[in-house]
């Protein structure tokens, strides 16, 4: 059994003998490495869960403050909270499915549909204007009418429609794997009510056990920190890429490359901002208006708006995200690095969303065992105590060594 050390910084530490080091350990990690394994849904759920219960616990704190009983409170909460999400869900998958059914159909008939006299069609008429540039700017020895024409020719010898009709399947598909995610989402919001009416408990059971002292807050206390330090850093994050997306889209509408983009750069960069707060999804539901704004004005403006986005996201994933949420959450950028990959290896999308508020709490939690743990030595005197750094923590002055005894007078005549 573990037993416990002398009184360090105000608790009692536990220390943990060299037996369960050499035997008890190992066989607890190879016991949850197999559980995790056979019911990785399971855990993954109950994951979610924990965080989702961690994340509203200080707000129905809050609400239990002004007399509004805890019970009722997690009800206001939680109701809001998948009205909110519901809604702001139905809102968009039909938002993006319909304009992407009116963006399909301007493509098509961008390629096939014949107009004014010469019954040509827009794609040939753009061709025509690119050559007409060229020939006025000196450079007519750049020919692209004639290959500009048979490449239009071959798109519609292929049926556009054909094409534009599996986008908009594909479209449709991922709406409905969008309400299959959310009757998911029903399953871990019912886990984390039952977390979240217990949390109180809970923070007994571990104050209990761990008594909390004015260098060392409650785990609990601990936990909600490292993830309001997520929320903010999100925040954060949001900002930039909003700020960087609107800057993008008023320089293309400056430059002409995207015709009116500049009029709604405040616009597209505000909604880029909002869907950012939606981790690793936020990036691509961001770039779907601009997008479907530049199919509207003109299809060939679209190329500028991706290749936009495109290096916005680029720039996000290895520059920005690593930096800011490292920051944010005092980790290693190449440990968030690390973490997003790995989430996304080991559960895919879903494991990508929860990796970094897991690595926080992780952490948290590290550093609140990390100051009550200890490990027995395997030779020589004295534990080997478990170092972490704390954030804030002081600094400890190391005591003086003691002044040698003086020798007896006998000796010193």
């Amino acid at each position: 059994m573990a037993r416990m050390a002398g009184p360090a910084a105000g608790a009692a530490k536990i220390q943990i003998p060299r037996w369960i080091q050499l035997v008890g350990l190992p066989i607890l990690l190879l016991f949850l490495w197999v559980v995790a394994g056979a019911a990785r849904h399971v855990v993954f759920l109950f994951l979610v869960a924990s965080l989702i219960a961690f994340l509203l616990n200080p707000i129905v704190r809050g609400l239990t403050r002004v007399w509004i009983p805890r019970g009722f409170g997690v009800a206001i909460v939680y109701l809001s909270f998948v009205i909110i999400v519901i809604a702001a869900a139905i809102a968009l998958g039909t938002v993006v499915v319909n304009q992407t059914k009116s963006s399909a159909s301007r493509v098509n008939d961008y390629f096939t549909a014949a107009h004014g006299r010469d019954h040509q069609t827009h794609a040939d008429r753009d061709v025509d204007h690119f050559q007409h540039w060229l020939n006025t700017h000196r450079l007519g020895s750049i020919k692209i009418k004639k290959k500009g024409h048979d490449l239009v020719r071959k798109i519609r010898k292929h049926d556009v429609s054909k094409y534009t009709g599996k986008v908009i399947t594909f479209v449709e598909g991922a709406a409905i794997g969008t309400l299959k995610f959310l009757f998911s989402l029903v399953l871990v919001i019912v886990v984390s009510i039952y977390m979240l009416l217990g949390m109180p408990r809970l923070a007994r059971v571990v104050d209990r056990r761990f008594p909390p002292h004015e260098a060392s807050p409650p785990l609990l206390t601990r936990i909600e920190r490292a993830l309001a330090s997520y929320v903010r850093g999100q925040v954060l994050l949001s900002l930039i890429i909003g700020t960087s997306a609107g800057l993008g889209m008023w320089l293309l509408g400056m430059l002409g490359w995207v015709p009116g983009a500049d009029t709604y750069a405040v616009l597209f960069g505000a909604w880029v901002a909002i869907t950012e707060l939606i981790p690793y999804l936020g990036p691509w539901l961001g770039a779907i208006p601009p997008l479907i704004y530049a199919l509207v004005v003109h299809p060939v403006s679209a190329i500028w708006v991706a290749l936009l986005f495109l290096g916005i996201h680029q720039v996000e994933g290895h520059v920005v995200v690593p930096n800011v949420m490292g920051s944010a959450l005092r980790l290693h950028p190449l440990l968030v690095i690390f973490g997003l990959l790995a989430g996304g290896e080991i559960n895919g999308l879903p494991g990508a969303l929860v990796a970094l508020p897991l690595l926080a709490a992780l952490r948290a939690i590290w550093e609140f065992f990390g100051e009550r743990v200890e490990l027995e030595r395997w030779s020589g005197a004295g534990p080997i105590p478990v170092e972490v750094d704390v954030e804030g923590a002081r600094p400890v002055t190391p005591l003086p060594p003691a002044p040698e005894p003086e020798p007896p007078a006998a000796a010193r005549r």
